[in-house]
């Protein structure tokens, strides 16, 4: 049974196949090319939802499995911004950068070089019968100084709690242990594994 996600992030698409070694995991703009959905939900739940479901009657196939991530991170200083917005913090079409940097000045507005800060991620999955959303959680603060390479987003200024570097200093593998979506993820499995079955 094929998963289809519900994302055209390369970041998001290669996170979610790590953890689904094994299976066909299929992002949907190779079966219906590129698309924009409406995301106009006010939780990262209700815009999980939206694209799964939109992405599962598109297809108009009963014998798939559609996950969707809906994902941002949160500022309690900044009025909790950018939250739900976080793909689209400096505006629409965006890119990573921008909104990072868009971060970076907010904070300097307030006078603060770092603040509490979280991830969170809704993790949708989708089928002919049942709708179910998970959540993962990833606390740590952000920080006025991008540093490190790694990961995708709001990564370079994101510290974790219990460590000094931020995640795109950090080893993929301790991102991926720590990571909001793994954790969401990781409850999200055991559930497609047993629609995988009931499938059969």
């Amino acid at each position: 049974m094929q998963i289809i996600l519900a994302t055209s992030n390369k970041g998001k698409v290669k996170e979610i196949r790590s953890l689904f070694d094994g299976d066909e995991v299929v992002p949907f703009v190779q079966l219906l090319g590129p698309m924009e959905i409406e995301e106009n939900g006010e939780t990262f739940a209700q815009n999980a939802l939206i694209k799964a479901k939109t992405i599962f009657e598109k297809l108009g196939q009963d014998d798939v499995i559609v996950v969707s991530d809906d994902s941002g991170i949160t500022v309690p200083l900044l009025g909790n911004e950018p939250g739900i917005y976080s793909a689209r913090y400096a505006g629409e079409g965006a890119s990573d950068r921008d909104n990072l940097m868009k971060l970076v000045k907010e904070l300097g507005k307030k006078g603060a070089k770092e603040a509490p800060a979280y991830y969170t991620a809704a993790i949708a999955v989708v089928t002919k019968d049942t709708e179910y959303v998970m959540h993962g959680w990833m606390h740590g603060k952000v920080i006025d100084t991008p540093r490190g390479e790694g990961g995708f987003g709001y990564d370079p200024i994101f510290i974790p709690e219990g460590f000094d570097k931020t995640l795109g200093e950090l080893p993929a593998e301790t991102k991926k242990s720590l990571s909001h979506r793994s954790k969401a993820l990781g409850i999200a499995k055991p559930i497609i594994e047993m629609l995988k079955e009931q499938a059969k």
